[in-house]
């Protein structure tokens, strides 16, 4: 085992759930807090380009990025040898939880998601709390059927006001919760073409994958999509940090906004940015770095809770 002060940088298979997981850790110093990154998706891995946006964080934090079952380097490893849900999910974090504290010998770490990310943060905020020094929701999924009937219904009035007879037809098809790959991929592709400002939707989001997506995907993602947080979560144990687009659509900058002003936390905060839509890592990293490093990590990390391991 690495000795206290050695910096990090490597990759590995753990069994998680049963099965083989893939997962890499970077740091500076090993005596720092873990925090440990949850992609979106669902099987959105961001293994190839996640140095744009921890690069930073690793002067400050032990990070793990880690590719969930199904997807990226975990799939190549092997295949889930059962069904997917959200319980499966929510399993899978909380050991790999353990087992990173139990490696580092720490108590609590921190969790950061992006998007479906942010619905297993909710849950170990929910169900873990006290393993937690924050969860660090970006883009968060609050209420997102609520979500995507806004979203669709404006996208609806864009059409007709346009005339747009491609988007009223295809768009007239789309129920919520989706039923199948295409109404997803009507959705997502009118959302990027009136919102996000993507003109080449099929070069951008071809539909054979948004099919494929589907098939596999489409079930989980609307068990997720079922959970309203202002319902069953109007308060949590831990402190909870909302990082959201002013420009987020997909999943609703005013729904998170709801539940921000709703939460009741030990400490909360939402944190605002401007132009930009729901891709907040890649559009924002920056920001998004300094906001972990100089606003939400001094606000919550006690070294006495780290006495074997933090001077």
């Amino acid at each position: 085992m690495a000795t206290a002060r050695q910096a990090l940088d490597t990759a590995e298979v753990v069994t998680i759930g049963g099965i083989k997981q893939f997962i890499t850790i970077k740091g500076k110093d090993r005596s720092k807090p873990v925090l440990l990154f949850l992609h979106g998706g669902p099987g959105g891995s961001v293994l190839s380009y996640a140095h744009k946006f921890s690069a930073a964080l690793e002067e400050h934090f032990v990070v793990v990025h880690w590719d969930q079952r199904e997807t990226g380097k975990t799939l190549e490893l092997n295949a889930s040898p059962v069904p997917l849900t959200l319980a499966l999910f929510e399993q899978d974090t909380y050991e790999l939880m353990q087992l990173l504290l139990k490696r580092f010998s720490q108590t609590k770490l921190y969790l950061a998601g992006h998007s479906w990310g942010t619905v297993l943060c909710f849950s170990m905020a929910r169900y873990y709390p006290d393993l937690l020094y924050a969860s660090i929701a970006i883009s968060p999924v609050i209420n997102q059927l609520e979500s995507e009937r806004i979203v669709l219904g404006l996208m609806k009035e864009k059409a007709l006001k346009e005339k747009n007879e491609e988007a009223i037809t295809q768009l007239s098809k789309v129920t919520i919760p989706f039923q199948n790959g295409d109404e997803i991929y009507y959705h997502r592709r009118w959302l990027m073409y009136y919102f996000n400002g993507v003109k080449n939707v099929d070069e951008k989001l071809p539909r054979s994958y948004v099919l494929w997506w589907a098939e596999r995907w489409l079930a989980v993602w609307n068990e997720a999509s079922a959970i309203n947080l202002l319902e069953v979560a109007p308060a949590l144990s831990c402190p909870l940090y909302l990082l959201t687009g002013r420009d987020d659509y997909q999943t609703n900058f005013g729904i998170t906004e709801q539940y921000y002003t709703k939460l009741t936390a030990p400490k909360k905060q939402l944190f605002w940015f401007e132009h930009t839509a729901h891709s907040v890592p890649s559009s924002q990293p920056k920001l998004l770095q300094d906001i972990i490093i100089n606003k939400i990590l001094p606000e919550t990390f006690r070294a006495a809770d780290q006495p074997a391991l933090v001077k």
